[in-house]
């Protein structure tokens, strides 16, 4: 009987000992998803260097190239934050784009390296002559 309950003992730490290895490793690599106006209600919470997600439509205008970065703006109709992407962008990103970025803030910037584009499952082909319509 001491020898049963020895041997349930030792399985029940390893299973405990692996949840809690599971657990801590998700918290490292979790990163959140913002909306710009919840990234700038929440920048306390995210210090500079701390990575998240940030989606959000590309503003019309704000799209510039800075030797081996691209600048811009996104917002999502409630707050705007300037971008710096230093990796190169997907082929369809654009102005009036909807995208999902992932980097972290550095100063009032969100320092992104990483970019998609974000479309639902009905996504076609642009006509000729534009890549989004006039909303």
């Amino acid at each position: 009987m001491a020898h049963r309950r020895f041997v349930l003992l030792g399985i029940g730490g390893v299973i405990v000992l692996i949840v809690a290895l599971t657990m801590a490793g998700l918290n490292d690599n979790l990163t959140y998803y913002l909306f710009p106006t919840e990234a700038v209600e929440q920048r306390s919470e995210f210090p500079d260097g701390e990575r998240f997600r940030l989606a959000g439509l590309v503003v019309e205008g704000s799209l510039t190239e800075d030797g081996d970065d691209l600048r811009f703006d996104v917002t999502d109709g409630g707050a705007t934050i300037a971008v710096v992407l230093s990796k190169t962008p997907p082929s369809l990103f654009d102005e009036k784009v909807p995208v999902l970025i992932e980097g972290a803030w550095s100063g009032n910037i969100f320092a992104a390296d990483s970019a998609l584009i974000r479309h639902d499952e009905n996504y076609a082909i642009p006509d000729e002559g534009g890549a989004y319509p006039d909303s």
